[in-house]
C-alpha cells in the first residue's frame, strides 16, 4: 500500500510539472490577492499588522479552492481514475494519495512564500514564522476535506460551484484557528491553544477524509 500511495503522489506530481500553468495559476491568484490589500487600504502600519493574519489565510483557501477542480477531473475524464479505483488496494490509499499530492502540488510552495507576503503587512519575525507554521498545519486539512468535495462533484455540471458551497462551511474553523495563531502572537496570548486546535482537526481530517472521499469517488464513478 506504501508504494501504491507514493505511485499516487509521484504520478501527480509528474502531470502537475508538464501542466505547469494549471498550478501556477493558484499561486499568481494567492500572489496578486494578497499584494492588492495593502494597496487598497493604505500604509497604515497598524491596520495592515491587524488584517494581515486573515487576509494570508483567506487568499490560501480560495487558492486551494480554485484548484480543487481538477483533483479527480482529469483523471476522469481520460478514464485512469477507473483503473486506479480497480486496483487492489483500498480507495482511501488513492483518496490520501491524491490529497497528499494536491498539497505537496499546492500547499508547500504557498508556504514558501506567505513569509513575504506577510512583509508587506509589517509582521514581526515571531508572527511569521507562527503564519508558516499554521499554515503548515491547516492547509493539508484543505486539500483533504477538498478532497471530498472534488469526488461528491466528480461529473458533474458546474461542479467548481458545488464544491465551493459544499467545502467552505468545513474550512471555516481552519480558517478561524489559522488566523487566529498569528493574531494572538501579535497580541501577546501566544498561539498555542490555536495550533494544538488545528492539529486536532489535522489528526481528524486524515483519519476520516480520506474515507468519506473513497465512497464518494466509488458512488460518482458509478
Amino acid at each position: 500500500m506504501l508504494r501504491f500511495l507514493t505511485t499516487v503522489i509521484r504520478r501527480d506530481i509528474l502531470l502537475a510539472a508538464r501542466r505547469r500553468g494549471d498550478w501556477l495559476t493558484a499561486q499568481f491568484f494567492f500572489v496578486m490577492v494578497t499584494s492588492l490589500f495593502p494597496l487598497g487600504i493604505g500604509p497604515e502600519p497598524t491596520m495592515l499588522r491587524s488584517i494581515g493574519p486573515g487576509v494570508v489565510w483567506v487568499a490560501a483557501l480560495l487558492a486551494c479552492l480554485l484548484s480543487l477542480g481538477r483533483l479527480y477531473a482529469d483523471d476522469h475524464r481520460d478514464g485512469s481514475l477507473e483503473q486506479l479505483l480497480l486496483s487492489p488496494y483500498p480507495n482511501t490509499v488513492l483518496a490520501l494519495g491524491k490529497a497528499l499530492a494536491h498539497w505537496i502540488i499546492n500547499g508547500i510552495p504557498l508556504l514558501l512564500i506567505a513569509p513575504v507576503l506577510g512583509i508587506q503587512f509589517g509582521l514581526p519575525g515571531d508572527a511569521l514564522w507562527v503564519l508558516v507554521l499554521s499554515l503548515a498545519i491547516g492547509t493539508p486539512i484543505l486539500s483533504l476535506l477538498g478532497g471530498i468535495g472534488a469526488a461528491l462533484t466528480l461529473g458533474l455540471r458546474g461542479g467548481g460551484v458545488l464544491i465551493t458551497l459544499l467545502i467552505l462551511p468545513l474550512y471555516v474553523p481552519v480558517l478561524i484557528f489559522g488566523a487566529g495563531a498569528v493574531e494572538g502572537t501579535l497580541s501577546g496570548t501566544g498561539a498555542e491553544a490555536h495550533l494544538s486546535l488545528l492539529g486536532a482537526l489535522l489528526v481528524m481530517a486524515l483519519l476520516i477524509a480520506p474515507w468519506i472521499s473513497a465512497l464518494a469517488l466509488r458512488v460518482s464513478v458509478e
